[in-house]
């Protein structure tokens, strides 16, 4: 991307965020995030949505330059997250003859968010195959409903084949990172952490798109993706039918004073020793917890290990596995392993939970470690890995 330019007529006008420590408030993203807004520049001039408040001023004087004295006639509303849309009440005030192109949901929530309703006469909504002429360009809309919130919608520009695919295909990190890891890592973590849950509707939206030839696609978080589209299609794919995007064993534990830690890393040391399936294996103590969510949907195979307490299940782990609920996990083998000094439960409670779940596949046995790992503890971690492989 050259000085902004997407395509002719075509510039980009959002802003990189380096500062932000955490996204949605929760999320950890240590590169930042970027903020991704577009403009069209035709007979007829739109914005492609507006961004966080964080990065106003940076925004402003982006529009303002790509602008050069013109004024939008259109400003497309994809997603009504304030990450997004923090800045759209100030465009209807500022252009008062400008339209506000959204869903008909999108228009219910700028009352909630405006204090105000949005004249009507302000307002074009959209639905599925809805166009938007702009002279040479033409904007197609396709709604996106619950990826990841109801009142989404993408555009697909007809003439350079360009879909702004609003949150889907994003990724953490600002622009101005150079992500050694490239883009699946951070775009797998934010896909399972925020759009996740909602799978099937990921699924609808790439029904729809599958007839349209698309040479490049815009996120409203993350890079431009022009080479190897078939490849983030694919992986989308993959995520959003819940299946494993790798072969391998992810190991997730908590341990109180060691000993189930012990017994979490003796069985990722016998699993290494038998084969060369990929194990991965996380503190849930000291991790990232989103990190170990996307690596539990990562991997075909996951060992929960965590420890009795108060009669129940230590409670990062708990956590863990309510994040996995929460978020739809499903079609997978789990391995348990618990520990207990006089009435072990851990292992009763972790299982429960994870058969709540769609697909579930329990290895036996359930391995107990009595209070410290012994001998005839390691023979049973055999047994498991045996399973495991």
């Amino acid at each position: 991307m050259e000085n902004n330019v997407i395509a002719p007529g075509i510039l980009y006008i959002g802003a990189d965020d380096r500062e932000l420590d955490l996204f949605e408030g929760q999320y950890e993203v240590p590169e930042g995030i970027s903020y991704n807004s577009h403009i069209i520049l035709d007979d007829k001039v739109a914005v492609l949505d507006t961004i966080d408040s964080r990065k106003a001023d940076e925004w402003r004087a982006n529009l303002e330059k790509a602008l050069n004295g013109r004024k939008p006639d259109f400003l497309v509303v994809s997603h009504m997250e304030p990450d997004h849309s923090a800045l759209v009440k100030e465009m209807i005030d500022k252009y008062p003859d400008m339209k506000v192109v959204c869903s008909a949901l999108a228009v219910k929530m700028m009352t909630r968010f405006f204090g105000e309703a949005v004249p009507a006469e302000r307002i074009i909504t959209v639905k599925d195959g809805s166009t938007l002429e702009l002279g040479e360009h033409t904007l197609e809309f396709f709604t996106a409903g619950m990826v990841h919130w109801p009142e989404v919608i993408v555009e697909y520009e007809q003439k350079e084949k360009i879909l702004f695919s609003a949150d889907a295909f994003g990724k953490f990190g600002a622009l101005s990172f150079d992500d050694p890891e490239g883009w699946a890592c951070e775009a797998r973590r934010y896909y399972f952490n925020i759009v996740g849950k909602y799978g099937p509707q990921v699924q609808a939206l790439l029904k729809k798109l599958s007839g349209l030839e698309i040479k490049k696609i815009c996120p409203l978080h993350g890079p431009v993706l022009d080479e190897n589209l078939e490849y983030y299609i694919n992986t989308y794919n993959t995520w959003s039918s819940y299946q494993p995007e790798n072969e391998g064993i992810f190991i997730a534990y908590c341990s109180l004073h060691g000993n189930t830690e012990e017994a979490a890393k003796k069985l990722a040391e016998i699993l290494r020793s038998e084969s060369d399936v990929k194990v991965s294996i996380s503190d849930l103590r000291r991790d990232d917890m989103h990190e170990a969510v996307e690596d539990a949907f990562r991997y075909d195979r996951l060992v929960l290990a965590a420890p009795t307490y108060d009669a129940g299940v230590m409670p990062v782990m708990e956590d863990f596995i309510h994040h996995l609920a929460i978020k739809n996990y499903q079609n997978r083998k789990v391995a348990i392993i618990e520990n207990g000094s006089w009435a072990p439960a851990a292992g009763k409670k972790m299982r429960e939970a994870m058969e709540a779940m769609k697909d579930i596949t329990i290895i036996e046995p359930i391995v107990t470690v009595e209070s410290t790992v012994k001998a005839d503890t390691i023979e049973k971690l055999k047994t498991l890995a045996k399973a495991l492989l």
